[in-house]
Parts: C-alpha cells; sequence; structure tokens
C-alpha cells in the first residue's frame, strides 16, 4: 500500500494565485493517457493552476455520465466514485457525506469513535470522582464575602479536575481525528478501509497533529489572555470596562483565526505537511469563504447539540432516578454524584461522542476536499485516483486505498 495518496499530495502553490485571470481548468484525461498532466513536464501531484472555468467542455456521454433525464438540457452528471459528487458540494451534501461515511463504512468509524469515546468518558468519571475536592456546604446565612470565596474555591476545584482530564481527551481526540481523516478521503473515492489501514496510514502524522492542535490552543488561550489582562491589572470600573470590551474583541480575532485554520488539519493529515505549512494552507483555501465555512461549521455544531440534548437528557433523568431521586443528585456536586448516575450519563455521553466524532471531522474532512474542488480541480485528480474512465492513472495511485 502506498502511504502517500497520489491526490492528496499537493505543495502550497495551487492556491497563490487564487481563480486569477487567464488561468485554465485541467480537462479530463484520453481514454489513452495522451492529454494526461502526469508528464515529466508537470508539477508533482496536485500543484497545476488553479481554475477560472468551473465547467469544461465534456461530452454529453463523458466520464460524468450520461445527460441527466431531468435537466432537459442535456447536462452531464458529476462522477461520484464515493460518498460525494465529484464537483463544488453544497451544504446538504457535505452533510450528508459524513452521514453517508458513518453509514458506509460504520465497523471502522465505530472501531475507531467507541473505543475513544469510552476512554474520555471513563477519565471523566474518574477525575470527577476521586480528584475534584469537595467544596464544604454553604451556610444560608453566609456573608457576600464568604458567598464569593465559596464560588472562587468551586472555580479552582473544577479547574483542577478540568487539567488532567482535557490533556487525557485531547490525546483521544487527536487519534480519532487523525484516523477519521483517513476514513472519510478513502469514503470520497469509495475505497474500503480497515482499522489498520486507517492507522499504518495515520500513525506517522499523529505527532505533528498533536502539535497543531496543541498551537492552535496555545494561540487562543494567548489572545484571550492579552485581550483581558489589561483591564484586570487596572481593577474598577474602568477596569471592568476595558475587560469587557477586551474579552469581546480577543474572542472575535479567536473566532477569525480558528475558522481561518479550520482545513489545517486534513492538510496536515491528507497532504502530509508540516504544522506552519499546514497553518498556511489553511488560510489560502479558507481565503474568500471565511463566512461560508463559518456558517457550515455553526450549522454543524448546532445539530450536534441538538443531538447531543436528544441523547443526554434522557440519560441524565434515568441517573436521577436510579442514584436516589432527583433531590439528592441536585443538592450534590458532581464529584458527590452517586456511581449509578455517572455511569448512566457516562452511557448517554459514549453514544453522543461516537456518533458526533465522525460526523465532525467528516464534515471538516469534506469542507477541505470542497474547497480544493473549487479552486484546484481536485475532482478531476479524485476521479483519476478512483479509476474513472476517460480521465487517465495518477501516478502512485493504483494501491490508492488499498
Amino acid at each position: 500500500m502506498n502511504d502517500t495518496p497520489g491526490w492528496t499530495s499537493p505543495g502550497s502553490a495551487p492556491s497563490d494565485g487564487q481563480d486569477g485571470p487567464g488561468t485554465s481548468r485541467p480537462t479530463p484525461a484520453d481514454a489513452d493517457g495522451s492529454a494526461s498532466q502526469w508528464s515529466k513536464d508537470q508539477p508533482p501531484a496536485g500543484q497545476w493552476s488553479p481554475p477560472a472555468d468551473r465547467t469544461p467542455a465534456r461530452s454529453s456521454s463523458g466520464p460524468w455520465g450520461p445527460p441527466s433525464p431531468h435537466s432537459g438540457r442535456g447536462a452531464p452528471q458529476a462522477a461520484q466514485p464515493g460518498v460525494i459528487p465529484l464537483r463544488p458540494l453544497g451544504v446538504g451534501e457535505i452533510l450528508d457525506g459524513s452521514v453517508k461515511t458513518l453509514r458506509t463504512h460504520w465497523r471502522t468509524v465505530l472501531a475507531i469513535a467507541i473505543p475513544v469515546a469510552v476512554f474520555t468518558q471513563v477519565v471523566s468519571i474518574l477525575v470527577q470522582r476521586y480528584l475534584v475536592p469537595t467544596t464544604p456546604a454553604l451556610s444560608p446565612d453566609a456573608t457576600p464575602a464568604e458567598q464569593l470565596e465559596q464560588a472562587v474555591q468551586e472555580a479552582q476545584n473544577t479547574l483542577i479536575g478540568l487539567g488532567p482530564e482535557a490533556l487525557l481527551t485531547l490525546i483521544a481526540t487527536v487519534i480519532s481525528t487523525a484516523l477519521l481523516s483517513v476514513v472519510v478521503s478513502r469514503a470520497v473515492m469509495g475505497r474500503p478501509v480497515s482499522l489498520g489501514d486507517a492507522w499504518h496510514e495515520a500513525r506517522p502524522r499523529l505527532l505533528p497533529l498533536l502539535g497543531l492542535t496543541l498551537l492552535l490552543g496555545v494561540m487562543s488561550a494567548g489572545i484571550i489572555v492579552v485581550g483581558v489582562l489589561p483591564g484586570i491589572l487596572i481593577g474598577g470600573g474602568v477596569g471592568i470596562a476595558l475587560t469587557t470590551v477586551g474579552g469581546l474583541g480577543a474572542a472575535i480575532v479567536t473566532l477569525w483565526l480558528m475558522i481561518r485554520f479550520n482545513l489545517a488539519s486534513p492538510a496536515l493529515m491528507l497532504e502530509r505537511q508540516g504544522v506552519l505549512t499546514s497553518l498556511k494552507r489553511s488560510a489560502k483555501l479558507v481565503q474568500g469563504s471565511w463566512w461560508r465555512i463559518f456558517g457550515i461549521t455553526l450549522l454543524t455544531q448546532l445539530l450536534v447539540f441538538v443531538f447531543a440534548m436528544i441523547i443526554l437528557i434522557p440519560f441524565t433523568i434515568i441517573g436521577f432516578a436510579v442514584d436516589g431521586g432527583f433531590g439528592s443528585v441536585l443538592s450534590n456536586s458532581a464529584a458527590d454524584s452517586g456511581w449509578p448516575f455517572l455511569i448512566v450519563t457516562g452511557i448517554g455521553g459514549v453514544i453522543i461522542s461516537a456518533i458526533t466524532y465522525p460526523i465532525t471531522a467528516g464534515v471538516n474532512v469534506l469542507l477541505y476536499v470542497d474547497q480544493r474542488i473549487r479552486r484546484e480541480a481536485l475532482d478531476l485528480e479524485l476521479a483519476r485516483a478512483a479509476g474513472i474512465p476517460g480521465y487517465g492513472t495518477a501516478p502512485g495511485t493504483d494501491t490508492v486505498g488499498g
């Protein structure tokens, strides 16, 4: 098996002159391969000029299939070797492609998602049960100063438990993201992939992906600190106002950067780029499409949240019921909750994570694929890699997915 799939090894050049004038889209190869771009005079895979025309001339019986019987104008249909059609995607197609990946490759996807979900839930339960200190109950006659002191103590206790839980969850999430990125990339071309295949391809990229994730986290934290620190140092009414304005500004900047670098993870995994190169690559692919990617990402998160609530609320109610009733649980902190409540809600958390991890990872990878189709005619390269007649064969794609 080739560990560098032919369609996933571009440099950062393709997006430099995005859709500029005078550029042209590559055309599919003839059946004998005479029109293939893979001559010795061509750049490495993926480094073609950005397309200016998204509708190259093709015969009505070309590789995009026969004319649509519903179009009335003989418009060719896009080839679809896998979970998405090989053309620019709509929002629904991106979401549908992510769900199709889960359905089509459910054995591999769940073999990745379920262990990760179980691990994170077990860590969360153990941390809540044994690491988070118990905050003494507040007297009904407590003064405002005592109430403030207890609130600060509860925040400190939460941070004590958050540290190790966040670190272990981060590692588990990085592993699942790496493996699921490989699965989705194969699903796009209609190629089967086993857990062993996914691990073989993802393993060399785990440390760079961890570094990228940590870098983005440190970057976000640093921006927030810079935004709120001056107001905290000044104090008083002016400090509060400055902290509010600075925090809001920092949040906006952080959001803008996170969307700008949203495609860095799939670029790192599928193009085998370095951390900094992946960030630059994402910035170039997102340029001009920030609001679209933000909207799709926000919609995905809202759908995931709704699904999570649909699952979590019944499990929480059951947890209350089996742990001595609502009153006993509501009167305790998470650290004091009984094992029945923690176990039942943990099971609900596993179900939520096992479904939402693949969906969010799939949407992220398909957003990356969509941007490259729009800017770099990646659909033609994918068609070659999938072996669709009329596109020729790209070097190194014979073993893609195998």
